[in-house]
């Protein structure tokens, strides 16, 4: 006897994710989590354009577990014809229900195979809009918008008004990123810094990200400088300015003040050993560290730039000018001397909450399919 409707199960649905590549980044890492909620019935795997899976997971150990969802294309630099064809062939091998694309170089190679191989469902994520600013990249992403024609979604309010401003394109959604709640909690703050090496009696800011000139490492290690020196700052992330930083921090005379953690895989074990966190950028999507250091009950302070503003809990986080030690030194100051601080963690439950999130891309999928 067959069931009825109602008690049949779901059909299977495959999304295939398409990224530049899968080095330490926020894209990559809501990527990764994305990947972490799939189920057997609702399955997900991740297309890399550059690398291969041995260099990529050796400079990355948080991809192993992912091992075999991952795909590497090993693009060549620069512009490469032969990537659409090749992805065409596995969108066949794979018969994806969904391709959801990430970043413009993804857009225009898999959003074009996707529909030269007749993909019912192709839904594009823009995590930020400062790079619209060059011309170039402006051109490209409106040719491939009209050629691809996907399911155009903004992670941000900031984003989708740069998107406005500058496409014509009505089919644009608003979907804020998430972070898994479960995962990113508050602990014991003396287990955290144990664990991670980190004293266990000073009062400690944060930073999480790539050691580059866009994140603005300098300018908070100039900030450092301006406070008590019981106040020290531990730095989660590598890249390529490090010995630049690690030179600033010694003429600062910080040096002894900073814990240089790089890549650490346990990122609530990181935020849980905070008194605070900072992200510092000159230029922003919507960050997810910001969120995460929130759901771990970690008040945040960052500079007001891109779409930061709206990750930020209005009744404890503080915004700061960019390229501004003094006025980040203030906020640290400000912060560490409140009596009786309030839990951001509501605020991101509230908003940016992974299941729905990831519920609400799923909605929008349905609708195309």
């Amino acid at each position: 006897m067959n069931k009825p409707q109602s008690a049949q199960q779901a059909p299977r649905r495959l999304t295939v994710h398409v990224v530049q590549h899968l080095k330490p980044g926020g894209i990559e890492a809501l990527v990764l989590e994305m990947l972490r909620r799939s189920t057997p019935r609702d399955r997900s795997i991740v297309i890399s354009l550059e690398g291969d899976r041995a260099s990529a997971i050796k400079a990355w150990s948080k991809l192993a577990p992912f091992s075999r969802q991952l795909l590497f294309l090993d693009k060549p630099s620069g512009v490469s014809p032969s990537t659409v064809p090749k992805l065409c062939r596995l969108f066949k091998v794979l018969q994806p229900d969904v391709v959801h694309t990430h970043h413009i170089g993804p857009l225009l190679y898999a959003g074009c195979a996707a529909r030269l191989s007749d993909v019912a469902c192709v839904i594009h994520t823009e995590h930020d809009g400062w790079h619209f600013d060059n011309r170039k990249r402006a051109r490209l992403q409106s040719l491939a918008l009209n050629v691809v024609k996907p399911r155009l979604v903004a992670d941000a309010q900031f984003v989708a008004k740069q998107l406005s401003k500058r496409f014509e394109y009505t089919d644009l959604s608003v979907i804020k990123n998430g972070v898994d709640c479960e995962r990113f909690k508050p602990a014991s703050q003396a287990l955290a810094r144990q664990r991670l090496g980190l004293p266990l009696n000073q009062i400690l800011v944060g930073c999480a990200g790539r050691l580059e000139f866009v994140k603005g490492h300098d300018v908070l290690i100039h900030a450092l400088a301006k406070l008590d020196p019981q106040i020290h700052l531990a730095i989660a992330g590598i890249g390529s300015q490090l010995d630049n930083l690690q030179e600033l921090a010694q003429s600062l005379g910080v040096a002894d003040r900073i814990h240089w953690l790089g890549l650490v895989d346990d990122m609530p074990r990181f935020y849980q050993s905070l008194d605070l966190f900072c992200l510092p950028s000159r230029n922003e999507g919507l960050p997810l560290s910001t969120l995460e250091a929130q759901a771990c009950g970690i008040t945040s302070i960052a500079t007001h730039v891109g779409a930061v503003s709206e990750t930020l809990c209005p009744s404890s986080s503080i915004l700061v000018a960019k390229e501004n030690p003094q006025a980040l030194a203030q906020a640290i100051d400000t912060v560490q001397k409140r009596q009786t601080p309030a839990s951001p963690r509501d605020f991101v439950s509230r908003n940016n909450d992974l299941k729905q999130m990831m519920d609400t891309y799923k909605q929008l999928a349905m609708e195309s399919i």
